[in-house]
């Protein structure tokens, strides 16, 4: 059972809107965020990513950063770029982008459903990227990025969603900068809300699509003012987090490819036999190519495209984890091959997002890597067995777009 309940959002007036909303904190580097926020006063990004306003010196862990992201942010609301909803509601968001239609509903999910694992997780989380978040959403005492959740389709909750939109006009309705149409509705009718939680409650599990870092952040802000509240009753705003949660079935992963150095001395012919192990090898028909099914894998090398198909008995179809296209590929090549053991840390790899194209993975191969790889998709229904198991994707498994926008809703801790 999972409790997602309204809340009343700080969010943009219709006309700031689309100048507001910004990708995600972690979607730029710093001189990349600099750069985009030129002439663009109100965009979030002077909130989640306040180091752009503060001189390049600064160390972008120094609490001077999570100051200025908690005053920047009291300005936009003293200023009335945000304006908060006089009651409760739920608010559903819409993306369209390349023709495929995503439609999620704004809420707030519980921390207890996270530290009982009803929401479910499939990546680790690094330490300095939580207490970053944990350090700004303190700060701001508010949820300002949403976490990307997903959940086996209920038909009632999609049914009463499509009725919904069909009821009312969105309050915000514009194009992003990557040509994503969204649009959103506020839904503030008590019976209507309290309705969709109670739907919500037939839904058995929620799965972290994205921002796991944001998420765990969150729950650890709950705990803390739990222990700052020690007669909390649970119904305290800080027991929630901000969230969006979308059917699975409206949801698209794209690949995420490597791009990798082959180790110094290997000669191509060393490494056509040393991959031939555990790989059927040929030249690809079409050049650039793209695998079409699960355990082939396209390589860029030497300035050609090769398919590999993984031989039977190098990994075991039925561990949800083994099997993963990524899994096959990082255990049986980039490993005992390319000689690559912690793809986390080391800088003779590099991941490559889908979004990017094939032309991106040659251009790699061919100038600061020398080997380029390109995965078939995960898929969300593999997310969704790993996390129910219990376990762990390996990193740099899932790529999904379009992103979640930043700044259309923030969620106060008090």
């Amino acid at each position: 059972m999972s409790t997602f309940r309204p809340f009343r959002a700080v969010r943009p007036t219709a006309k700031l809107a689309s100048q507001v909303a910004a990708l995600p904190y972690d979607v730029y580097s710093g001189e990349e965020a600099r750069e985009y926020v030129k002439d663009k006063p109100y965009s979030f990004l002077h909130v989640d990513k306040a180091e752009i306003d503060l001189p390049r010196s600064t160390y972008k862990y120094d609490d001077a950063v999570y100051e200025r992201a908690a005053s920047k942010l009291r300005h936009m609301k003293a200023d009335g770029v945000f304006l908060q909803d006089d009651v409760p509601g739920f608010y559903i968001m819409e993306q369209t982008w390349h023709g495929r239609t995503q439609t999620g509903l704004v809420g707030c999910a519980s921390i207890d459903d996270y530290l009982n694992s009803v929401i479910k997780k499939h990546e680790n989380t690094l330490a300095a990227k939580e207490v970053d978040r944990i350090k700004h959403v303190s700060a701001c005492n508010a949820n300002t990025g949403p976490i990307f959740l997903t959940y086996r389709e209920n038909e009632d909750i999609t049914a009463l969603i499509k009725e919904l939109k069909a009821a009312e006009e969105p309050v915000y309705d514009f194009t992003t900068e990557d040509d994503v149409l969204t649009r959103c509705w506020v839904v503030c009718d008590p019976e209507v809300t309290a309705k969709l939680s109670t739907l919500f409650e037939d839904v058995e599990s929620l799965y972290i699509a994205d921002g796991h870092h944001r998420c765990a952040s969150a729950v650890r802000v709950g705990e803390n003012k739990r222990k700052e509240h020690p007669d909390y009753t649970g119904d305290e705003e800080f027991n929630y987090f901000l969230a969006v949660a979308f059917p699975s079935s409206d949801l698209e992963i794209m690949d995420y490819n490597r791009v990798a150095k082959v180790p110094e001395g290997k000669t191509k012919t060393e490494l056509f036999a040393d991959i031939g192990i555990n790989f059927y090898m040929d030249e690809a028909e079409t050049s650039p190519f793209h695998p079409e099914r699960p355990w082939h894998i396209a390589m860029y090398y030497d300035r050609k495209w090769y398919r590999l198909i993984a031989r039977n008995g190098t990994f075991d179809k039925r561990d949800p984890v083994d099997s993963l296209d990524v899994s096959v590929l990082q255990n049986n090549l980039i490993s005992p091959v390319l000689e690559i053991t912690d793809p986390r840390t080391d800088s003779r790899i590099d991941f490559v997002g889908g979004i990017r194209g094939l032309k991106e993975l040659e251009r790699r191969a061919n100038s600061d890597m020398d080997i380029a790889f390109a995965m078939h998709p995960t898929s969300i229904e593999q997310l969704m067995a790993i996390a129910d198991a219990g376990a762990l994707m390996p990193p740099k498994s899932t790529w999904f777009e379009p992103k979640l926008l930043s700044g259309l809703f923030i969620h106060e801790l008090d």
